[in-house]
């Protein structure tokens, strides 16, 4: 049963390392008035982290409100 999540964590470490290595370029970022230079790798793992706690977050106060509204009634 280990083996095949071992196999499936390192594919994932393997695509990981292979989108970095491709996205090693910088790039300028403009956030409302001044500018950011970063890699590109470093602006995508950004963005996706601000999606994982967006997500997260959205999820939570869905949560919560589904359970609130079930006990008020």
């Amino acid at each position: 049963m280990k083996r095949p999540k071992v196999i499936i964590v390192l594919v994932l470490l393997i695509l990981t390392a292979v989108i970095f290595f491709q996205n090693r370029e910088t790039i300028d970022t403009r956030i409302l008035f001044f500018t950011v230079s970063m890699s590109r790798a470093a602006a995508l793992s950004l963005s996706f982290l601000a999606g994982l706690v967006t997500g997260g977050t959205l999820m939570g106060l869905m949560r919560h409100r589904k359970s609130s509204d079930g006990s008020a009634a």
